[in-house]
């Protein structure tokens, strides 16, 4: 676990980057910057995360890491300090899924951002809905039918492939891949394994380096790592419902709630730690997370206390 550090440390250090990277800064601010960093161990700690996060962008195609930063400067409504400022308390480890290609998800052929839901139809008539801050590739060819899913989740509804010869419909990622043998289906990809959960047809997992796969039925659902498999279980029907725009929470632990309402929306959300085991059962609309948030506050006995929209705690009241 990424050690803590005092938020107002991290924004001033979010105000440094800034400053440093601006092209305008003086030697009188290089200086300053060497006096904050000596200031306590925080600030150092706070300046090395900061220097980690410069070091990820280094390793972007400078056109690209040059677009996105134009882009977090132009939007109005996040920032360029303020960006910063959340990927430093994110600390590195939001950064793992990128490390061993971090451009990808910024070039793929379709992304969602943080909130958005995507529909869009293939070439063959298969449906896809893809879930927020979501990135995925598309590969058709004479022999398969392909989406690399490259961060995020995806629901998948399969035609009947029109060409003479049969494709097999293929998710790919990280970890293997999810065949499709005429389906509809979800495939969540994370740091550690991809899950599968299908609603009709079937889907075999096949772990990139393991000897065999397994096939899923409708009403089941799984996750594989790279060389491994966990039990299959009956499909959690709230695993889904994302589909329809709701988090569907049956006796949840709270603190798991917020962090899947916290995928779809931008910043930090967290609880404090005496009410982070309160069980919730409900459904929460996802395209508004504040209504979700105030209507746990007006069923729990938690109050929402913010910093800023973007630093968002659940404490008790």
């Amino acid at each position: 676990m990424s050690p803590s550090i005092d938020p107002q440390i991290l924004g001033e250090a979010a105000d440094w980057m800034v400053q440093l990277q601006s092209g305008s800064a003086t030697d009188d601010d290089r200086r300053a910057i060497a006096q904050w960093q000596g200031r306590s161990a925080q600030h150092a700690l706070a300046w090395q995360r900061a220097q980690a996060i410069l070091e990820d962008f280094d390793s972007v195609p400078a056109a690209i890491a040059g677009d996105t930063l134009k882009r977090i400067g132009r939007n109005k409504s996040l920032g360029r300090r303020q960006a910063l400022g959340l990927l430093l308390l994110a600390g590195p480890a939001s950064w793992l899924a990128y490390r061993q290609k971090p451009w990808q998800p910024w070039t793929a052929d379709q992304r969602t951002a943080v909130g958005e839901q995507r529909n869009v139809t293939l070439p063959d008539g298969t449906h896809l809905l893809i879930n927020t801050a979501s990135s995925l590739n598309i590969a058709f060819t004479d022999q398969v039918r392909r989406i690399d899913l490259l961060q995020g989740e995806v629901m998948v509804t399969t035609a009947k492939d029109p060409a003479p010869t049969h494709r097999p419909f293929i998710v790919q990622t990280r970890h293997g891949t999810a065949r499709a043998l005429g389906t509809h289906f979800s495939v969540r990809v994370d740091e550690q394994s991809s899950r599968v959960a299908v609603l009709e047809g079937a889907v075999e997992m096949v772990p990139q380096h393991a000897g065999g796969g397994r096939v899923l039925k409708a009403g089941e659902q799984s996750a594989f790592g790279s060389d491994a498999m966990a039990a299959v279980q009956p499909l959690d029907i709230s695993a889904t419902t994302w589909e329809n725009g709701m988090l569907l929470a049956q006796h949840m632990r709270l603190a798991d709630l917020l962090d899947e309402l916290g995928r779809y929306r931008h910043g930090m959300l967290r609880c404090h730690a005496s009410v982070a085991g309160l069980t919730v059962s409900g459904a929460f609309p996802l395209r508004d997370t504040d209504a979700s948030l105030r209507l746990l506050q007006d069923t729990l006995p938690v109050k929402v206390s913010s910093l800023t929209g973007y630093w968002v705690t659940l404490e008790p009241r």
